[in-house]
């Protein structure tokens, strides 16, 4: 569908970000930064959880952006620069439900959960930030990932080759961050379809730094079987009125060949530890599993 944003030139409105972005930042120390991120995962849902979020009176998403990606790409700005693309403090006490000093303020970047320094970055600059995570059955993720990255120019394998070229494309480059934390690495990024979806890993960070009731985490296939309730839940863990969307919608959805039986197999052998681990976390099987 052509909207009005898309037809206004892409120089013009790179353009008005760049104006936005200025005056956020000569205003930055009157603006209020998120009370809650959602941190991923990658082709889990996210998209669509951000669209439904928007919908409620008293959620402020970021400026201009969905996600700022300050705490894995953009680390090497100014805090200032983060800020200015959040609503200003007196908007956001406006925007608060009954009895709330302020409205809830977000953004949702999909790689600050697989990033190796974004966790540790985010709890001290925001200690008293929620975390919201979508998961997925791994198997469904890893080939979706690789049809998005493939489709973006990012992967050029076949996704059999590509899992079998993971690890020793993926984990050199991950040494090279952990030791280097200006490293930023194209591959980690866009080709690392398995290692994506060891979720418990990933998750426990977040809990060891910020406490267990500070970390929700919504399986992509409850959310779009059952939106109302799963929805709900997490608006209650954020403190706001449940206060539920007309419809929920699914965004970037990426079809394509169905995943061959034996590169599947070979998946579920692999990702079945890691689902028991997530499991544990979650004190529930994950919905994939059930």
């Amino acid at each position: 569908m052509t909207t009005l944003h898309h037809r206004v030139p892409a120089s013009v409105r790179s353009t008005g970000r760049r104006v936005a972005l200025a005056a956020g930042h000569l205003s930055s120390g009157l603006r209020t930064p998120p009370t809650f991120v959602v941190v991923g995962a990658q082709r889990c849902g996210t998209t669509s959880l951000f669209r439904a979020l928007l919908s409620h009176p008293n959620i402020l998403r970021p400026v201009m952006h969905k996600g700022v990606n300050y705490f894995d790409v953009n680390w090497e700005k100014p805090w200032s620069w983060y800020l200015s693309h959040f609503p200003l403090a007196a908007h956001a006490r406006r925007k608060a439900a009954p009895g709330r000093a302020g409205a809830a303020v977000f953004e949702a970047s999909g790689y600050y959960m697989f990033h190796p320094h974004a966790p540790r970055r985010m709890s001290a600059a925001l200690p008293e930030v929620k975390i919201v995570a979508m998961v997925r059955d791994p198997v469904e993720r890893a080939y979706s990932a690789y049809k998005h990255e493939f489709a973006r120019g990012f992967e050029t394998e076949t996704f059999a080759r590509a899992m079998a070229l993971e690890e020793t494309r993926v984990t050199p480059e991950l040494r090279r961050m952990v030791s280097d934390p200006h490293y930023q690495s194209a591959t980690y990024r866009h080709q690392a379809y398995r290692a994506r979806g060891h979720y418990a890993e990933q998750l426990r960070v977040f809990v060891d730094l910020l406490g267990r009731d500070r970390v929700h985490v919504i399986e992509s296939e409850r959310f779009f079987a059952e939106p109302t309730q799963v929805y709900g839940d997490l608006l209650r863990f954020l403190g706001e009125p449940v206060i539920a969307p007309a419809s929920f919608g699914v965004f970037n959805a990426r079809p394509g060949r169905p995943l061959a039986p034996a590169v599947e197999a070979e998946l579920r052998a692999h990702f079945a530890p890691h689902d028991q681990a997530l499991a544990e976390l979650l004190g529930r099987r994950p919905a994939w599993m059930a």
